[in-house]
């Protein structure tokens, strides 16, 4: 079990209904069904590859890798902007700052064009990849949280236990699905990066990133990221909770940071130990 999704009541186990009885087909007494357990979902570890600086002025809120570069939306009224930033070093080498009204949020790729959220304004932007020239305005109806691509259409996040599922050309909703944990809503679904077919979902303030099936919004693994940013990291800064997922396809590099944090790290997944084995 995960620690972290247990603090803040993400349940991953339900209790069973009661036995219910089946008639049998020859007349006798009928049978007491056992209760179904929810399968279990598998919890990973990590190991880390490498590290990275990380500007620790950065309240992370999206983040994207994109042709040997890190695209990221920063947050905070009055600092919220949109980066591209030298993986290797950390340093920001475009920046585009957003008026002091916006509350920057989730950020994802489409073709040549960066989408972003902010918020509460109900209002995202389009940018051009290449110069961050803004290209147009969308709206949408509630807060604005995480967004990502899956190859067709732009899912995105709004804090709540929904994934909005939005034309890339108009931003209409095309589809939602509930997300669900052995039958269970997991809420607080903060910033978002598809990964090989899933959804790959920060679960805000805590250490834990959820793997879910978009077709079912079903929880298909965890990924407990406890101890990521050490106590000799945080000393002496702002750091707060983790945030930030960003996927290399080719080189399948998975990255992940936080909000304020100082580094960023470079991950591996570790299978968790089939049940009876050290």
């Amino acid at each position: 079990m995960i620690r972290k999704v247990q603090s803040t009541a993400i349940a991953l186990l339900l209790a069973t209904n009661a036995s219910c009885l089946a008639p049998s087909d020859d007349g006798a007494e009928p049978a007491a069904l056992q209760p179904q357990q929810p399968a279990e979902i598998p919890t990973y570890s990590y190991r880390v590859v490498h590290s990275f600086p990380h500007d620790p002025t950065a309240y992370t809120q999206g983040l994207l890798y994109d042709n040997g570069f890190l695209y990221e939306s920063t947050g905070q009224y009055g600092q919220s902007s949109l980066r591209k930033v030298e993986l290797e070093t950390g340093t920001v080498v475009q920046l585009h700052q957003l008026d002091d009204r916006f509350f920057a949020e989730g950020l994802a790729l489409f073709g040549n064009r960066l989408l972003q959220l902010t918020w509460r304004a109900n209002k995202g932007f389009a940018y051009r990849l290449d110069s961050f020239e803004q290209l147009a305005e969308f709206a949408y109806p509630t807060e604005g949280w995480g967004l990502t691509y899956d190859g067709e259409l732009l899912v995105m996040s709004d804090g709540s236990a929904t994934l909005y599922f939005r034309d890339p050309f108009t931003f209409a909703e095309v589809s939602r699905v509930a997300v669900v944990a052995q039958g269970r809503p997991v809420s607080q679904l903060n910033e978002l990066e598809w990964i090989a077919g899933e959804v790959f979902a920060n679960i805000w303030q805590t250490d834990t990133i959820a793997r879910i099936d978009p077709a079912t919004g079903q929880v298909v693994g965890w990924i407990d990221l406890t101890g990521l940013l050490s106590n000799a990291d945080r000393r002496g800064s702002n750091a707060e909770v983790l945030n930030g997922i960003a996927y290399d396809p080719e080189g399948e590099r998975l990255f992940v940071t936080g909000k304020w944090w100082p580094k960023l790290y470079q991950i591996e997944l570790v299978s968790p130990s089939p049940k009876g084995t050290p």
